[in-house]
This record gives C-alpha cells, structure tokens and sequence, in this order.
C-alpha cells in the first residue's frame, strides 16, 4: 500500500550536546510534527544531530546528518494505531531529505503488524511524507 501526506513541525526543542568548534556541533531535538493527508496524525520524534557546518547568520545554511525515532499516533489510510519509524538523512542548501523504516513489531491497534519503507522531504516551502507499506 502507498501513502502521502503533507506535515508541519509543531513543536521543536534543540539543544547543544557538543560544541565540537565554533561552526561544528551535535544536538538533540525533541519534535512534534502534525501530518495530513493519508497520514493524519501526530508523530513524536527524538533526533540526534551533526553539524559539519554551522550558518550562524542563517541557519538554512547550515549542514547537518540526522537520525531519529518517529513514533506515529493516527490513521494511515483511514486505518487507526501507531507505529515507529527509524529516520536518517541530510540536511542542506535549506533542503531535508530522510529515508524510513517502519520498525517490525511497533505497530499498535489496527496497524500491528505493519511494515515498510518511505521518505520525508522538507524546505521552507513545505514538506511531504510517501510511505510504501503492508499490514
């Protein structure tokens, strides 16, 4: 099955875990994305973050490796549970781009049993989910 939704960031808390040079660092981030559309729901999200480059004066600038745990509360398809997804990507030029994996196991309610791949995409313009999928 195939799924695309659009989603928002609602809540972000970042916070320094090792200023490694003035332009250099890694973070935590504590996140909160709403999304719509074949995916309605919330998703909570920790991310641990490297940044090889720092833009000071604007943060769009910036590049940075991330890797996160997504745990989706919603309806996938009109269908309800939740699941986990593990995140990595990159971002850059004020672009993020992240490959999914639907963890075995963490689905809840009618999604238990769940399973796949998908990708997140994100500029300032917007940002977009596509989730490929089986129950």
């Amino acid at each position: 099955m195939k799924a695309s939704a659009a989603f928002k960031p609602i809540k972000w808390d970042e916070t320094t875990l090792d200023q490694i040079s003035s332009d250099v660092k890694t973070t935590r981030a504590s996140v909160t994305f709403a999304f719509s559309g074949a995916l309605d729901g919330q998703a909570a999200v920790e991310y641990l973050m490297f940044y090889s480059y720092v833009d000071a004066k604007d943060p769009h600038g910036s590049r940075a490796r991330y890797v996160g745990l997504l745990r989706v509360t919603g309806r996938l398809n009109g269908v309800p549970g939740t699941f986990v997804m593990e995140e990595g990507g990159t971002f850059e030029k004020g672009a993020a781009t992240s490959a999914l994996t639907i963890l075995e196991g963490s689905g809840t309610g009618d999604l238990a049993g769940i399973r796949g791949t998908g990708r997140l995409a994100s500029t300032k313009d917007g940002a977009s989910c596509e989730l490929d999928y089986d129950v």
